[in-house]
């Protein structure tokens, strides 16, 4: 029975470890990128799809456990899920739970499987030129994100790169791989959604700003202050909006875009709890961090359906 229960335990530990929002995330954004192509072309390749996906996500999920293998951890990790999302570790490892060990094996292993898959499309000469230089990228940037020396998860600007690797570089790595070229469409809807996205990592951060400057982590909100967060935050979800009408002067089809505006007033729900924070007023953390994910997973699945249907 004991036995049974660490079985259940680690297996808990090991999801918690992998970070499955952020996963689900970029399996949104990368399907997004396919149906960017088949609005294009009318035209899926299955097998690269579900080989440039399998790809994305172990280079993640590598990089990810990596990443946890040389965290320091401190006394604030043990929090709830929504206040290790970014600036802390996932809580998963320490005394009682997984050992650095696990992430490490588990991690090369990762890596070395999409080294794999690499060497595959190649064969199978599904890759472009473009498509191997967004997958050197993407692998740039969680080398340079995640491990030592540059490690910038812990330089206050890492939020930065991920929201370019996870909205720009993946949707575009999904795009090329079904053999189109870029396209002004994908840059359209990439650009403002990466904006968006940035702004729901801050809206992450927030619950652990004080703890966060405690333990001495450096994260975004941390580098810029509380007050200057609240306003980049505020100012990053309108700006995603006016992007993404301002696109529609520039050939973003109605037909698209238009089930977005059902999200607006979610965002500027969003924006006005974060002004309630900053006149004093009790912040209710859940259900800010639900809004700004909500914000920001409706208006990527909306966008993705239209692309997929028409």
């Amino acid at each position: 029975m004991q036995e049974s229960f660490y079985k259940v335990k680690s297996v808990r530990l090991f999801i918690q470890l992998s970070r499955p929002l952020f996963l689900l995330f970029a399996i949104m954004l990368y399907i997004m990128g396919v149906g960017i192509a088949r609005y294009l072309s009318g035209q899926v390749n299955w097998l690269t799809l579900f080989l440039g996906l399998l790809w994305s996500l172990l280079i993640m999920l590598g990089f990810q456990y990596l990443s946890e293998y040389f965290y320091q951890t401190t006394a604030n990790d043990d929090q709830k899920w929504w206040k290790t999302q970014f600036s802390g570790s996932s809580g998963a490892i320490g005394p009682g739970k997984l050992s650095r060990q696990v992430a490490l094996w588990a991690g090369l292993t990762c890596i070395t499987i999409s080294a794999s898959l690499t060497v595959l499309m190649f064969q199978k000469k599904e890759l472009s030129i473009a498509s191997i230089v967004v997958l050197g990228l993407i692998f740039l940037g969680e080398l340079v994100y995640s491990l030592p020396p540059s490690r910038l998860v812990t330089s206050g600007y890492g939020e930065l790169i991920m929201s370019i690797i996870m909205v720009g570089m993946i949707p575009a790595l999904a795009y090329l791989l079904q053999g189109r070229e870029i396209h002004r469409l994908l840059i359209m809807v990439s650009f403002p959604m990466a904006i968006l996205y940035l702004s729901m990592l801050i809206a992450l951060e927030f619950p652990s700003y004080a703890s966060d400057i405690k333990y001495e982590k450096k994260t975004l909100l941390v580098s810029i202050g509380w007050q200057k967060g609240m306003q980049l935050h505020n100012l990053l979800i309108l700006s995603s909006f006016v992007m993404l009408g301002v696109a529609l002067v520039f050939g973003l089809p109605f037909r698209l875009s238009w089930p977005v505006i059902f999200i607006l007033p979610l965002g500027i729900f969003q924006i006005w709890m974060m002004n309630r924070i900053g006149d004093g007023l009790k912040p209710n953390w859940n259900l800010l961090i639900l809004t700004a994910i909500s914000t920001f997973s409706l208006t990527t699945y909306l966008l993705t359906f239209s692309f997929w249907t028409r």
